[in-house]
């Protein structure tokens, strides 16, 4: 029977308390469970363990398989949904899945190196287009999935808070309106709502085979399609020179690529920086400069 690290255990019980030890001792059976009815080996968990817990897995023909359980049964669920809204477009494949009890048993990626390990950066970029170009697709009807209205409401709770209650408020009051400014602006002018991926980035793409790549935990948001490009630019930004260059040189790459507007990549940068910013702020966090300066950094794109 698969043991659960006590590491792991303390870090449910700090995001759920007493239900988070419940559900993390209660997991060995729930996977043995799992793994007989769907016929597969449960093997070893990863060791970067956080919000969920995974393991790899083999199926009976010998194929790796990952399985995936989660104490926020909702989140579990919209990734589900992503993936296999995303199936045939080059997410990994949800092999058998019970919403219910929080598990999916998900292709397991072989190699399954994640696109940082190309560190060549313009390499990288080109195989995130991609990547990219072939994911997308227009929103569902009646979709479960949040609006980029809602995914950026941290910015609207720090209004209310520090605005509203008549607090002294620590962000360069400048940047907060450039961003509700461009984030106005950006909806509003949207011209097609699609399914994003919501966190888009180096490790969230994974090699499969000789040339292909897939995606992994995608979070779900339906909005312009700009948005997708801002996880993979925030990651690893001094790979290739210093990071306004090397921002410069993604941004080209993909405004050539997938023939998006360069200007609307940077404005939702502006936005993405303050909304990190506020998040830091909410988790009580005194370190929002770093969201500052993301803002910053997009920002010199609309001089």
């Amino acid at each position: 029977m698969i043991a659960i690290p006590d590491t792991f255990i303390e870090r449910m019980r700090e995001l759920h308390g007493e239900q988070g030890v419940e559900w993390s001792q209660a997991l060995p059976k729930v996977i043995t469970d799992f793994a007989n009815r769907f016929d597969f080996n449960p093997e070893a968990p990863f060791s970067n363990l956080s919000y969920n817990f995974v393991l790899l897995a083999k199926l009976k023909d010998g194929k790796p398989a990952v399985l995936k359980s989660s104490f926020m049964k909702d989140e579990l669920s919209k990734e589900i949904s992503v993936l296999r809204a995303y199936q045939g477009r080059g997410a990994i494949n949800v092999l058998y899945a019970d919403e219910d009890r929080g598990m999916a048993l998900l292709e397991g990626a072989d190699p399954g190196m994640p696109l940082s390990t190309i560190e060549d950066d313009t390499r990288a970029t080109d195989i995130f287009c991609e990547v990219f170009r072939r994911l997308h697709l227009s929103a569902p009807s009646g979709s479960q999935f949040p609006s980029m209205k809602k995914h950026f409401a941290a910015i609207e709770r720090y209004r209310e808070k520090f605005v509203h209650d008549n607090i002294s408020s620590p962000l360069p009051e400048n940047w907060v309106e450039n961003a509700e400014e461009c984030l106005a602006y950006l909806i509003a002018t949207t011209s097609e709502n699609v399914l994003l991926h919501g966190d888009l980035h180096h490790e969230n793409i994974l090699r499969q085979g000789e040339e292909q790549w897939v995606v992994i935990d995608p979070k779900g948001i339906i909005g312009d399609i700009h948005f997708e490009t801002i996880q993979y630019l925030l990651n690893y930004e001094d790979r290739g020179g210093d990071r306004e260059h090397v921002l410069r040189t993604r941004i080209a790459i993909m405004a050539d690529r997938l023939g998006l507007d360069p200007r609307r990549i940077a404005m939702w940068g502006v936005a993405r920086g303050v909304l990190e910013a506020c998040w830091i702020i909410e988790e009580g966090g005194t370190d929002w400069n770093r969201g500052i300066q993301i803002t910053e950094r997009f920002a010199k794109f609309l001089d």
